[in-house]
């Protein structure tokens, strides 16, 4: 084929971001990361929570109502709880039951592609197909630590889309439609995040008026609230109103806790990885070609980074947002500053979707997915079982699959029902920080064994404590029980 004929291929009028077939360049991204995330669906599975999720989704399901107060743990029974991702929740349940742990693996892998696909589309618009997908890429590889099937990544696509909406409304120097409202109730009963939806209305406001005339500036300054008005009115279309709102303030009032959660620590820099390699490179970029951004859209690249900084589960906002905040200034500086049309060729497009499904389908026929091994210590619950314990002392990360054997819990995930005091005084016993604190717990709930991991300091301690006997031991737990507390 001629030079020529490759040219007509890839750069025909009105087919942006499209490749052989007439199939977007983006389609095909989130089509292969959606095998690679089914083909490594034992990843998405490693995380405790997700056992949890699926039964308090189930819970819904049966009893078709919502959970109020807590019925799974034996220390906080009867307190009031809400489950603010009740919806996902459900989903995962419903997949779950369908499909066994394949169907939670292909849902969230379905959500997590589709997230990262609509920014290539989104960027495919404004630059080159191939720079779209890269940028699309690096997203995918910075967020790749959280890609976990929980109801966060359900959240993505529908957080893309509602920060894609303020984008353009902010760019072309309007107040956002109306039509936005509905993603902002579908986010608040998937994830709590919603509320982080919310809080971006005010600088993308501030972004729009700033750059404004004069003589429009008011006028636009308050169809801006109006929308951010009807945004918060809208975020109470919920089984539980206004105590979402509440449920995700709890989350963040944990802030001496989150030092023991893995996902709610700061980046580790000791160490070269990937996002710092993606900061450098932006870096470098800016002093290299000059790109200058108006002060508003300054503070939001600055706050995103801060966020992402402060906690691990940010780099994902982070990663997915920032080039939406950034595109229309660099698209100035290095693309097309007119939105090009969505591209067209709905053949190609129905075939590359259609091979993917193959695709998966055959995969799934013939694989077996396994939930998170470490936190799933299935023959110490039996020995406990067979002892008949009822009030089990154990590592927060076993409490999910403990729910799932009908076992109420010490703690698990559910951080905003213990409570900021309770958790830190929790790990910090287990740790030994102080001895007597954790000898405290056995007596203060009258705890008749423990399970805790190989790697708890207080695990060993009770090898030594008058009163306990140690009964089982593996690579996942060691169970003590009190000595002569056989049913």
């Amino acid at each position: 084929m001629s030079v020529a004929g490759l040219d007509d291929i890839k750069h025909k009028p009105g087919t942006a971001g499209t490749t052989l077939g007439q199939v977007p360049a983006w389609l095909w991204f989130g089509a292969g990361l959606f095998l690679l995330f089914v083909i490594g669906g034992n990843r998405a599975l490693q995380d405790a929570d997700t056992y949890w999720q699926i039964v308090v989704g189930q819970w819904i399901i049966d009893h078709r109502a919502f959970p109020t107060v807590d019925i799974y743990s034996y220390t906080r029974t009867g307190a009031p709880w809400i489950s603010s991702s009740w919806l996902a929740q459900v989903l995962y349940a419903v997949s779950y039951s369908a499909f066994g742990w394949a169907g939670p693996v292909m849902l969230a892998g379905l959500a997590t592609a589709a997230a990262f696909a609509l920014l290539a589309q989104i960027l495919s618009r404004r630059f080159a197909p191939i720079h779209a997908v890269i940028v699309a890429m690096a997203a995918t590889v910075l967020s790749a630590y959280h890609f976990i099937a929980r109801p966060h990544l359900l959240a993505l696509p529908v957080m893309v889309l509602w920060v894609y909406g303020l984008v353009r409304a902010s760019d072309e120097r309007r107040a956002p439609s109306l039509a936005l409202l509905p993603l902002i109730v579908l986010w608040t009963n998937l994830h709590g995040g919603f509320v982080f939806g919310l809080a971006l209305i005010a600088p993308f406001a501030l972004d729009a008026v700033w750059n404004a005339e004069s003589s429009q500036r008011i006028s636009l300054a308050l169809r801006w609230a109006l929308f951010g008005v009807c945004a918060v009115i809208a975020s109470g279309i919920t089984p539980y109103g206004w105590d979402s709102l509440l449920a995700a303030r709890r989350i963040l009032d944990l802030r001496n806790a989150m030092a023991h959660i893995p996902e709610w620590q700061p980046v580790d820099f000791s160490s070269l990885g990937p996002f710092e390699v993606c900061i450098l490179a932006a870096l470098g970029l800016v002093l290299w070609r000059g790109v200058v951004l108006s002060p508003t859209r300054i503070l939001l690249v600055l706050g995103l980074l801060h966020m992402a900084l402060s906690h691990v589960r940010n780099v994902e906002v982070f990663a997915l947002l920032t080039p939406l905040v950034v595109m229309q200034p660099l698209a100035v500086r290095f693309g097309r500053v007119d939105p090009l049309p969505a591209s067209r060729g709905m053949g190609g497009i129905v075939a590359a979707l259609s091979l993917t499904a193959i695709v998966t389908g055959a995969f799934v026929a013939h694989h077996s997915f396994t939930p998170v091994s470490g936190y799933t210590p299935a023959a110490a619950v039996d020995v406990l079982q067979a002892r008949k314990a009822e009030r089990i002392l154990h590592n927060a990360g076993f409490g999910g699959y403990l729910i799932t054997r009908g076992i109420p819990v010490f703690f698990d995930g559910r951080g905003e029902l213990y409570g900021d005091d309770f958790l830190v005084r929790t790990f910090d016993a287990f740790a030994l920080k102080d001895v007597g604190a954790f000898l405290g717990l056995l007596e203060t709930y009258k705890i008749d064994a423990t399970m805790l991991r190989p790697e708890t300091p207080a695990a060993s301690l009770l090898d030594h404590v008058e009163g306990w006997q140690r009964i089982y031991a593996d690579d996942k737990a060691i169970v003590h029980v009190r000595k002569g507390a056989q049913r």
